[in-house]
């Protein structure tokens, strides 16, 4: 029995790990400064977050209290949870300058069986959440170009569960006696696209066409060259904080300080949900650290990347919170959003008549949700590159592209799965999906640091979190109590994915194992 759980829960030596990276079959290009990652950061953390659920969390829905307001408090106090973890995650990246980000801190900490269990975890942050993004930045795309007088076929923008859904419910609406014009412009959608669209067997052939599209185009970047994918990043950065800034300097004439009182109409309960939700305004600036290693100095920039891009974009949400709350009363926000849901900051600039610049604004969410995208693929991609080196996945993934020194095998898996789920799949409910797996992979992450601090305190480390180990467990406590705020459903879901994983584990990972094969040629 004592083999067994030695076998599952071997560590991987820190020196080896280094030493790995210096592989030349392996190695990736050191391209990135701090700068840089500063902008990856900011592009993957600001994008659908900000422009689609900061509604939602000021005005709540049917499950749960708005934070008012108070929305500005929400943003804080979720910053500061994810401020604990990213200090934790500066630390570990300076140490362990590596791709893979928690898996690769996982194996190191907490062993094998662990560091499968977060590699296939944060599959759920990178993979589903791009999944997500691409869906989202779709509808974006398709009512902007429909705003302009430019309308792709139907059967072209929709999933078929979500034309089948909605093709139905239209149905009963006009054998009700409601006119076509009458139903919504979403419900209308659905009946054009199960009408024009071509058949198969009799079953209508309808796929998300921008969704698709935008994903292989990045993943064609992403091939390319993380320098290319870097120079690409800090572009749309620009233009989406140059949008957000549009919306914070011309909101800011129209504010109506009557509007922030109550200040808080539902309490910490409402503040709490706030943060909830504000929560998936954060997620992504982990996936900095899963450029560690095509970085120049690592040590010294993670954390500046790290850190950085949080404090930036921090900043960023608490200024759009208190104009967007200052230009639009919550009650009337409550009934606006039924129909508007999808754009509030957009939403906003209408409810002050001024159209155009809600296209401006709608297009800068369009462009950030592309930086979101971007990121997400390269991480997912260099989690696979680092699990298949460990010998966890079949060795292709650990190819590295002869010219361009990129994980290219990962990078197009990781791009066509998402591509073809996207194009095919609604996915209503993976948010909660996406926010447990990322929150779990910051629990370890944090009380990660703890144990190697105890185990290896002399190990240089370029930056060290200050008041360990207060601060980790700080981390490992408010990242626990956002949890706590999913709903049982997700948590059912969530154990059932980890058991998928395990099965792969057992049934694979375990006995291909890189350092299980090191260990029983060391025992010969």
């Amino acid at each position: 029995m004592k083999k067994i759980v030695d076998q599952l829960f071997r560590l991987k030596d820190l020196n080896l790990i280094l030493a790995e990276s210096h592989d030349p079959r392996h190695k990736l290009k050191k391209v990135l400064g701090p700068l840089e990652l500063v902008l990856f950061g900011i592009g993957v953390i600001v994008g659908a977050g900000i422009f689609a659920t900061v509604g939602t969390a000021a005005a709540g829905d049917s499950l749960r209290p708005g934070a008012g307001p108070a929305l500005i408090v929400s943003f804080a106090m979720t910053a500061v949870a994810c401020g604990f973890a990213a200090l934790c995650y500066a630390e570990f990246a300076s140490l362990v300058p590596i791709s893979g980000s928690a898996y690769t801190y996982s194996y190191a900490t907490f062993g094998e069986l662990v560091a499968w269990i977060i590699g296939w975890d944060l599959m759920l942050e990178y993979c589903v959440g791009s999944i997500a993004v691409s869906l989202s930045w779709s509808g974006y795309f398709t009512g902007l170009l429909n705003s302009l007088g430019i309308h792709l076929p139907a059967w072209t923008t929709i999933d078929l569960r979500s034309a089948m859904q909605g093709f139905n419910k239209a149905q009963a609406l006009l054998g009700s006696g409601t006119s076509f014009e009458s139903l919504t412009p979403a419900l209308q959608n659905a009946w054009n696209a199960i009408n024009a669209a071509p058949h198969i067997c009799g079953m209508p052939l309808t796929f998300n066409l921008p969704a698709c599209a935008i994903v292989l185009i990045l993943t064609a970047i992403l091939v390319r060259g993380i320098k290319e994918s870097s120079q690409f990043n800090v572009a749309i950065v620009i233009i989406k904080l140059l949008v957000l800034g549009f919306f914070i300097i011309l909101g800011s004439f129209y504010v109506k300080p009557e509007n922030w009182v109550p200040f808080a109409p539902n309490g910490f309960a409402g503040i709490k949900a706030g943060a909830a939700i504000a929560f998936f305004a954060y997620i992504g600036f982990d996936c900095v650290s899963t450029a560690a290693e095509e970085t120049r100095n690592p040590e010294r920039d993670m954390p500046i990347g790290i850190i950085g891009s949080l404090i930036v974009c921090t900043i960023i949400y608490m200024l759009v919170a208190a104009v967007f709350t200052g230009i639009i009363p919550v009650g009337l926000l409550k009934t606006s959003l039924a129909h508007g849901k999808a754009e509030p900051l957009a939403l906003a600039m209408q409810h002050i008549h001024l159209g155009w610049a809600a296209v401006i604004i709608a297009f800068g969410s369009i462009i950030a949700q592309i930086a979101v995208l971007l990121v997400l693929q390269m991480g997912q991609s260099r989690i696979f590159f680092s699990m298949a080196r460990d010998g966890l996945l079949p060795p292709v993934f650990s190819s590295v592209h002869e010219k361009f020194k990129t994980p290219h095998v990962t990078t197009i898996v990781t791009g066509l799965v998402i591509a073809v789920v996207a194009a095919f799949t609604n996915i209503d409910e993976m948010v909660d999906l996406t926010n447990i797996g990322t929150l779990f992979a910051f629990v370890l992450v944090c009380f990660g640091i703890v144990i190697l601090r105890v185990k290896e305190p002399d190990r240089p480390r370029g930056f060290r979190v200050p008041w360990s180990p207060v601060i980790p467990l700080l981390g490992v406590a408010s990242c626990i109590f956002l949890m706590t705020a999913l709903p049982g459903v997700t948590w059912v879901r969530f154990v059932i994915w980890l058991a998928v994983g395990l099965v792969v584990y057992f049934s694979y990972s375990i006995r291909h194992s890189r350092i299980r094969g090191l260990k029983l040629i060391h025992d010969k």
